[in-house]
């Protein structure tokens, strides 16, 4: 049985990114908690660096639902999944201890290529056109058939994940205590030929989406989940729904997404 005190620290491996955490290493051991070496031994596990580092932290340790993940800033500031800062780690050890954080539980999608073996994603999940020129997608929801896209792409994203890619293309940002899905379009056409709903729009959790390509020589779209590319060729479809999985990840009581958002953007 794993030990509630141990610690794995997910970092790059360049010489920088290796010193902080060696440092951090020492400071976790004095506050009475333990580091191990393989995640899977791990109740804890940290990511060092950015967001980034974080989404891969997550990816690469495989979505664990039996420990907790948390975030440690590299920089002068937190960020959306980062709540402690590396030159701070004294206050992360008191906040465990005198129970002063919370545990927040981050949706994730739930993606299909092909009808292939699902995999998950905690940000977005982007489709695009790998040529110069639009592609074009049939949008189901729940099996019915509610638009055809004619654009760049399209970007489908989980409550947290709203606020990154998705906000550029002038999404909602949505509060991560509404289990839901966010399609957010890229550079439509809309003409008097061609249709689209012309904004993003928010599905239910309990609903599934379908991208259906066209055959038109363009069935080798880009497509990427969080900030990692796939490279599959010949897509005929993508079903996307929101998983029964979650993320649990380590914050603060006096932080909140909300706090995270007006300090990142006002």
């Amino acid at each position: 049985m794993t030990s509630r005190n141990t610690i794995y620290l997910y970092t790059k491996n360049d010489t920088k990114s290796l010193q902080i955490k060696a440092t951090l290493e020492k400071a976790i051991i004095q506050n009475g908690f333990k580091v191990v070496e393989e995640d899977h031994h791990a109740s804890i596990i940290v990511s060092i660096g950015t967001d980034g580092s974080f989404l891969q932290a997550v990816r690469n340790t495989g979505f664990r639902q039996d420990c907790l993940y948390a975030g440690i800033s590299t920089s002068d500031s937190l960020s959306m999944y980062c709540d402690f800062l590396a030159d701070d780690i004294e206050a992360m050890a008191e906040a465990v201890l005198t129970n002063k954080i919370e545990v927040r539980k981050y949706p994730v999608l739930e993606i299909s290529v092909n009808n292939n073996p699902k995999f998950l994603c905690l940000n977005e999940f982007t489709i695009r056109s790998n040529i110069i020129k639009a592609f074009v997608l049939d949008i189901f929801i729940d099996h019915k058939h509610f638009e055809s896209f004619r654009g760049d792409g399209m970007v489908i994203s989980t409550p947290t994940g709203s606020s990154a890619y998705n906000k550029s293309l002038n999404g909602a940002i949505v509060d991560p205590l509404l289990p839901c899905i966010q399609v957010a379009e890229i550079a439509s056409i809309n003409s008097n030929e061609f249709r689209t709903l012309g904004s993003s729009f928010i599905l239910s959790g309990n609903r599934s989406l379908e991208l259906q390509l066209h055959k038109d020589w363009n069935d080798y779209p880009s497509m990427s989940t969080d900030n990692e590319a796939l490279s599959i060729q010949h897509v005929e479809s993508v079903t996307i729904s929101l998983s029964d999985k979650v993320v649990k990840t380590v914050k603060l009581k006096n932080n909140s997404y909300w706090e995270k958002v007006k300090r990142t953007f006002l």
